[in-house]
């Protein structure tokens, strides 16, 4: 069985995002906020209008970003195919800590 290699150490640095799945939530939360929108607008409650309306705008602005990065493919996106970094040196579980003398 050949040994996987684990990335540890630099996970905020190389972290894979599962931009399908933002890509469903961006797109639930686009509809339910401009639903919300125009439900308030209709019953007369402008304010609550508008905090939809500014939800939208960020839940757009969200789903165009994780479309421009699923289309950028592989390299910000990497598959199962593409191997796990390499740990940076350095870093790791004894960062920060002093050597016993």
């Amino acid at each position: 069985m050949p040994m996987r290699l684990i990335r540890t150490g630099d996970e905020p640095l190389h972290a894979r995002s599962p931009l399908r799945m933002r890509l469903g939530l961006a797109a639930w939360g686009l509809l339910w906020t401009l639903g919300g929108a125009v439900a308030f607008a209709v019953a007369g409650r402008p304010g609550w209008a508008a905090a939809c309306g500014a939800l939208a705008v960020v839940t757009l602005v969200d789903l165009v970003l994780v479309i421009r990065h699923i289309r950028q493919g592989p390299h910000y996106q990497p598959g199962r195919d593409v191997p796990p970094y390499a740990p940076v040196p350095g870093r790791g579980r004894n960062r920060g800590r002093r050597r016993a003398p």
